[in-house]
């Protein structure tokens, strides 16, 4: 027979039994992945995760025993079980969708929900448009069986709640309560260590895929939206003395440079292809046959052959790019405007030395708050998805990438010159809906990629066959780079290299004839992009301090270059010796090249140390 005071410890087994089930439904959904793990993996993700479900499930129970405790000293006239069933419905309806949302974002993204796609929720035709290629019926089923689940679970596991019992006064009734609620405390930190419970520490396996398992995601969200990143610095290696003396040795000045340009003040149009992965590039190892025009680039003018993005989002991407400057693991520094504000940039650096500025995009450039850091970046001209026709434009995202480099083309002539003009293509960005007929077979993910991949190169070649034709070509700097890489083709792990390995190519009629064919085989990251564009237009980089010049001698110590990355929640370091990877969480290598010197490592730490500090303190 069930009891009034038995309700709370119902009521907190529900909420538990809820997450558990939830986790079963997370790893039926990835079984691709789940059943590539060991031997008694699963047993091990529900025991090591039951510490995060327990303190989620207390935190839920905190308003629902306070309103137990609030009704027990108040009596009838409260409406107690109204309350407590109507915060639990809100509170399922909550949590499965979070549940849910989690399934398709973790495929796409490579890790469990958290704050991150809050930033998108100012644009949620954007937001919608990511999920675009997601199996909406499937996972509205599951919103709907995660519903019913929890309803089923209600009503076997807390059912109505009991009345006070006639010799039981409301006081004592009310201390009961109030002792369940204090022991909530217990599972909240995740036991009665010293340090509370974190997401390390249902961190138990080798293979990321069940560690990530292992996380309860209303408990992830929470706990990203309470991280403020207003310090400490969390990713503390070794001394902040020793971290910043290893990253100033990365960035010495150097005056030896390679000059690539004819003429000392050219036009530059800076153009970023949205998802361009190495992995389809045949120049740099990909696939062969996608991307003809970079290819042909490849041979006549000028490459890069070993560049890596410094994040796995556009907006992480952008600030590389045009600011030089590195990503965070768990954040991005656009997400706040006081700190882009301190940022370096290259349209205003190129403005105030005599170029005009524009900036094309066929998307909404509020999107993922891109619009606030172009804005302060000083762009005289902003272009986006609302200055062009809606016959132009593609299902989700805006215009089409041959819409808008044709209206690059007509407008171009008349953009005062020297111009510095920044473009980014949209269409190779999922659901891949672009307006050509497959060139690839198949209807996969990676073949839908694959073919729009192939449409943006493929317009990218017949905009620069007649751009070459302009008055204005001769004069012009092309710079060719994409924002990040992509999972696909392969569904490549989060933090493997060759999701973040990227394209970067110099063509245009400003270079020189001896420039033609020239591989540049330094390692480097986007970072380094505007600290070797400034230097072959003779300005002055020292503003951007985390960019060195791809074209002159790499650091002592790191003879052939080197590249850090960030992914969500580690990064890695990439030289010619190799690479390691690095999961800030679980505080342990995922992955690292044979015989690499433990100095790699090392490095890796003590530039996340030290770009986070910085990130910090702007």
């Amino acid at each position: 027979m069930r009891t009034r005071f038995a309700f709370q410890p119902r009521y907190f087994l529900f909420w538990l039994a809820y997450f558990v089930a939830a986790k079963a439904v997370f790893l039926l959904y990835h079984y691709a992945k789940f059943r590539l793990l060991p031997d008694g993996t699963g047993s091990r993700i529900f025991g090591y995760g039951l510490r995060l479900d327990a303190s989620a499930t207390a935190y839920l129970c905190v308003i629902p025993f306070s309103l137990f405790v609030l009704g027990s000293l108040l009596g009838p006239r409260f409406p107690l079980e109204r309350l407590l069933r109507f915060f639990t419905a809100v509170a399922g309806i909550v949590v499965a969708f979070f549940t849910v949302a989690d399934l398709e974002l973790y495929r796409a993204w490579g890790f469990r929900l958290d704050a991150t796609p809050l930033q998108y929720l100012a644009t949620p035709g954007e937001m919608a448009a990511s999920a675009g290629s997601a199996p909406l019926l499937l996972l509205l089923g599951l919103f709907v069986a995660l519903l019913v689940l929890g309803w089923g679970l209600y009503r076997q596991l807390v059912g109505p709640l009991p009345g006070l019992p006639p010799t039981f006064s409301r006081l004592r009734a009310a201390l009961a309560g109030m002792l369940y609620s204090l022991l909530l405390v217990v599972p909240m930190r995740g036991g009665v260590q010293q340090i509370p419970v974190n997401q390390s520490d249902v961190y138990f396996s080798a293979q990321p895929f069940a560690n990530h398992a292992a996380v309860n995601v209303p408990w992830n969200v929470a706990n990203s939206l309470l991280l403020q990143n207003t310090g400490p610095n969390p990713y503390q290696f070794v001394a902040d003395s020793t971290a910043n003396r290893v990253v100033a040795s990365l960035y010495r000045p150097s005056v030896d440079t390679v000059q690539l340009l004819r003429t000392p003040k050219p036009n530059v149009l800076f153009i970023i292809l949205e998802s361009f992965t190495g992995k389809l590039v045949g120049h740099l190892g990909g696939e062969r046959g996608v991307t003809p025009t970079l290819d042909s680039l490849a041979r006549t003018d000028i490459s890069f052959r070993h560049i890596y993005a410094a994040g796995d989002r556009s907006q992480k991407g952008l600030v590389a790019l045009l600011s030089g400057y590195p990503n965070q693991p768990a954040t991005s520094i656009i997400k706040y405007p006081r700190k882009t504000e301190r940022l370096p940039h290259l349209a205003r650096v190129l403005k105030r030395t005599g170029y005009s500025t524009a900036y094309y995009h066929g998307g909404e450039l509020a999107f993922a708050n891109m619009k606030s850091y172009l804005v302060t970046a000083g762009y005289e001209r902003l272009t986006e998805r609302s200055d062009f026709a809606p016959q132009d434009q593609n299902s989700k995202w805006g215009a089409h990438d041959h819409v808008l480099l044709n209206r690059m083309l007509r407008e171009l002539p008349q953009q005062r010159q020297p111009f510095f003009v920044t473009a980014f293509t949209l269409s190779s960005h999922e659901p891949f809906d672009v307006p050509m007929r497959p060139h690839f077979r198949g209807t996969s993910e990676a073949a839908r990629f694959r073919n729009s991949v192939y449409y943006t190169d493929h317009v990218l070649g017949q905009f620069l066959a007649q751009a070459r034709r302009q008055p204005w070509w001769q004069n012009t700097l092309v710079v060719l780079v994409a924002d990040h890489g992509h999972h696909q083709p392969g569904d490549t792990p989060n933090e493997a290299p060759a999701k973040f390995r990227v394209p970067l190519l110099l063509t245009g009629g400003a270079l020189r004839p001896s420039a033609s064919g020239i591989a540049v085989e330094t390692y480097g990251s986007q970072t380094d992009v505007a600290a070797t564009l400034l230097h072959q237009l003779g300005l002055p980089s020292r503003q951007f301090a985390w960019s060195r010049d791809l074209l002159a001698p790499a650091p002592v110590a790191w003879p052939g270059g080197f590249a850090f990355y960030c992914f969500t929640d580690g990064f890695g370091v990439m030289t010619p010796k190799g690479g390691v990877t690095y999961d800030n969480v679980a505080r342990q290598v995922l992955k690292q090249s044979r015989n690499l010197p433990k100095a790699q490592l090392q490095l890796g730490q003590a530039y996340e140390q030290a770009s986070f500090e910085d990130f910090l303190n702007k």
